[in-house]
């Protein structure tokens, strides 16, 4: 991939809510050369985020979970979102502490290892947000109720599924949660290496 440069002429805060908005002027290089008129964009300003899958090796299940998704109100059925565990990353937090602390909080889940699979931008044509996704070793036998911190109005349905019956509804489009998609798909391509070294 080639470098090529990009000006910012400029960027002004037009939102300071849950969300931050910045209304940018931009101009960046051609690839058939120059550059591009100056681009009026608008740049949400959101913190990094971790999602994990926990996985049991042992009863061959993965944790799911559900909740309300205000982003899905059009969802013809309803805005419940089958996801996983998934959390933002606060200044200076490493990944992998807020991917054991989202664990607990949200399903009352203890990962005993986990896997970082890949990382991501969601919507890089306006979001800054890069999601970190990781896969976990867990013992799913006694997970599952409804979970998540009250003061920030989570109510988080725990479902633990036999991982076939996972991918067969990533598959039938049960699941359609960014995250969750990636790393199920992530997850059928590395079982066979998952199984082996997490079984012992």
């Amino acid at each position: 991939m080639n470098i090529m440069n990009w000006k910012l002429d400029k960027e002004e805060r037009v939102y300071d809510g849950h969300f931050k908005i910045d209304k940018v002027v931009v101009r960046h290089q051609l690839f058939e050369g120059g550059y591009s008129k100056p681009l009026v964009r608008e740049r949400v300003l959101r913190q990094n985020s971790v999602a994990v899958l926990p996985y049991d090796p042992i009863r061959d299940e993965v944790v799911l979970i559900e909740q309300f998704r205000v982003g899905s109100l059009e969802k013809k059925d309803n805005p419940w979102l089958y996801e996983i565990i998934a959390g933002l990353v606060e200044a200076g937090e490493p990944l992998q502490d807020v991917v054991h602390r989202e664990a607990m909080e949200e399903a009352d889940c203890k990962l005993e290892e986990i896997k970082h699979v890949i990382s991501f931008y969601p919507s890089a044509g306006g979001l800054t947000e890069v999601s970190h996704v990781y896969i976990g070793k867990t013992d799913s036998s006694n997970l599952g109720g409804v979970h998540g911190e009250e003061h920030e109005g989570e109510d988080i349905k725990v479902h633990v599924i036999p991982s076939k019956k996972a991918l067969q509804m990533l598959i039938d489009g049960k699941i359609c949660s960014a995250s969750a998609m990636i790393a199920l798909f992530y997850f059928k391509a590395l079982k066979q290496e998952l199984d082996r070294v997490w079984r012992g």
